[in-house]
This record gives C-alpha cells, structure tokens and sequence, in this order.
C-alpha cells in the first residue's frame, strides 16, 4: 500500500484537506467539527481532487449548515462509557467465546468522527465511539454485535449479515435509527 500525503487545499471557497493514497475510490467526507476531507487514490490529480470538492459544493454547504446548526453536545464520560460498553460486551461475549478462544476481547473508547466502531481481529480489540455511550441501549447494542460478528467474518459479505440477522433479526431498525 502506498504511503499518505496529507495536504490543506482550497477549492472555490471550500477548504479541505486532501489524503492521498490508501483509498481505491474517491471518499468526501465533513466531520461533525466542519473540517472538509478528501480522501484519493494515490494516482489522482489535484486538478481531479479539486473538480470532485467544486461538483459536490452543494452537499459540502448543506453538511456544514448542519454542523453549526447543531448544538455542541459535551462528551460522555469515558470510564462510565467504558463501564457501559464492557456490560454489553459481556451480553455477547458467550456468543463468540469459542471463536476467541475463551479469551474476552480488549474494549477502547476513542471519541471518533467517522465511526460508532472498529474491531481489530488479528489484536482481539474493539474500539468504541464515545459518543455511543449518548445513545440509546439498541444502538448500544447493535454497535458491539456488529462488532463482535468481525472476529467470524472480517468484511461486510452476505455471510456477514447473515450472522447478524441471525443474532440481532431488527439489526436494520436498529443501525436506521443509528443513522438517523
């Protein structure tokens, strides 16, 4: 995989910050903070990276409307997160203790911009969103299931969400209110 190169850059009036490389496809994306990102393959051209910022102005606008409409939530406490998560991690634990050997997974709380979580199978890790511990139990819920079904299937395949159909039948309820 090749190296990142991060870089600031402008577009029009939208300042952004540009990654390349480590993406096969272009990725937009504003954080809850109103920073503008663009993540590109490593042989796109700024020219490329700049007219994908200029064609989707009007989605980056909306987002950051959204973003200083929204008010600032102060984060969860992050041992009482943790405390959290572990209790619902110990709901699910029995589920996949012979796929982990009987050994419990190490749970972290990162505060995360982009995602509610991350499981790292090869360290037996999950890591939780801090800001998860603001919603409600289901989504709690669905979050570490979905979590936990990356130690039996490590991508977003059908055998995946078989699985968690499987375990969780409303997981689609769920993650649509997560979304949302």
């Amino acid at each position: 995989m090749a190296a990142k190169t991060v870089t600031c850059r402008k577009a029009g009036n939208i300042e952004y910050t540009l990654v390349r490389g480590g993406v096969k496809n272009f990725n937009l994306r504003v954080a809850p903070d109103g920073r503008v990102r663009l993540s590109v393959p490593a042989r796109a051209t700024l020219a490329q990276a700049d007219e994908m910022v200029l064609r989707h102005a009007g989605w980056i606008e909306q987002r950051l409307q959204a973003a200083q409409s929204r008010p600032q939530e102060p984060l969860p406490d992050k041992a009482a997160a943790l405390e959290r998560f572990t209790g619902v991690s110990e709901q699910y634990f029995p589920l996949f203790e012979q796929v982990l050997n009987g050994q419990r997974p190490e749970l972290k709380v990162r505060d995360m911009t982009t995602r509610w979580g991350v499981c790292a199978p090869g360290k037996r890790r999950i890591t939780l969103n801090l800001r998860l511990a603001a919603r409600p139990q289901e989504q709690v819920e669905y979050v570490v299931l979905h979590e936990y079904c990356h130690f039996v299937h490590p991508n977003h395949q059908a055998e995946f969400w078989a699985l968690m159909t499987r375990l969780m039948p409303d997981w689609k309820q769920r993650r649509k209110a997560l979304r949302e």
